[in-house]
């Protein structure tokens, strides 16, 4: 695992592609983001990442607010493929 100066955030090579993700977890910071742009809020997508925190899922928008331009194009990847029935 890579530590990144963030508590729970952490990159790990061969998970997830290497990119950013909740450590403990494959949930990727794009993941929680990608969420946040379709509508839901930390509630809801605490409910559906059930082993996610709250201080969790703002830590993955703090990571994403210092790193917009490493996960804005994996959000929205994720986003298109939502909308072709994926997510």
């Amino acid at each position: 695992m890579i530590a990144t100066n963030y508590r729970y955030i952490v990159k790990a090579p061969g998970v997830r592609s290497g990119h950013a993700i909740v450590e403990g977890t494959r949930i990727g910071v794009h993941d929680v983001v990608a969420m946040m742009r379709t509508g839901a809020n930390i509630d809801g997508i605490v409910a559906s990442f059930p082993r996610l925190t709250r201080a969790q899922v703002y830590e993955c928008l703090a990571y994403y607010e210092d790193h917009k331009s490493e996960i804005d194009p994996l959000v929205a990847a994720q986003v298109a493929q939502a909308g072709e029935g994926g997510f």
